[in-house]
């Protein structure tokens, strides 16, 4: 067994019901801001712009693809679908967001949204390895994956 399958089967058997929870509660952040980034996209260019890191050309693809990731990504974390594979997909936009967008901006507002997005991180982090818990479509489906309909004579 791989490192990668031992550290799934730990977070799968040490995953404590209040932390789904948290993981829903992170799936509807993510989700509403990605809902504030469509009805601000205008100063969210502005902020990826002012990070110097970026061409002219690429910010309005990425912002477009930064709203679009926080709110699949938001969905599918909240409902529990593919949790740790989209919290590992996430992680390199939080990271964006933090290193390009609020750390240079340095601002009192941009502040509260440093520690938001380290805080996002983290739980992101916690989330590629605890996995979704009980309370999520990839249990579901675990655990219903022997109802399958019945095969009709001609299939």
């Amino acid at each position: 067994m791989n490192m990668i399958q031992r550290l799934e089967n730990w977070g799968d058997t040490h995953h404590p019901k209040w932390l789904d929870f948290v993981r829903i509660a992170l799936g509807l952040v993510l989700l509403l801001k990605g809902v504030q980034f469509i009805n601000n996209m205008q100063p969210l260019t502005e902020l990826m712009a002012k990070s110097h890191f970026l061409g002219s050309a690429t910010i309005g693809i990425l912002a477009h693809i930064v709203v679009f990731a926080n709110m699949l990504g938001g969905a599918m974390v909240l409902f529990g679908l593919l949790t740790r594979a989209v919290c590992i997909v996430l992680i390199p936009i939080v990271l964006g967001a933090i290193f390009l967008v609020n750390l240079p901006a340095g601002s009192v507002q941009t502040n509260s949204e440093l520690w938001l997005s380290v805080i996002i991180l983290f739980l992101l982090v916690l989330f590629a390895i605890e996995g979704s818990g009980k309370l999520s479509f990839d249990e579901w489906m675990r655990t219903h994956s022997d109802e399958r309909p019945h095969k009709h004579k001609w299939e």
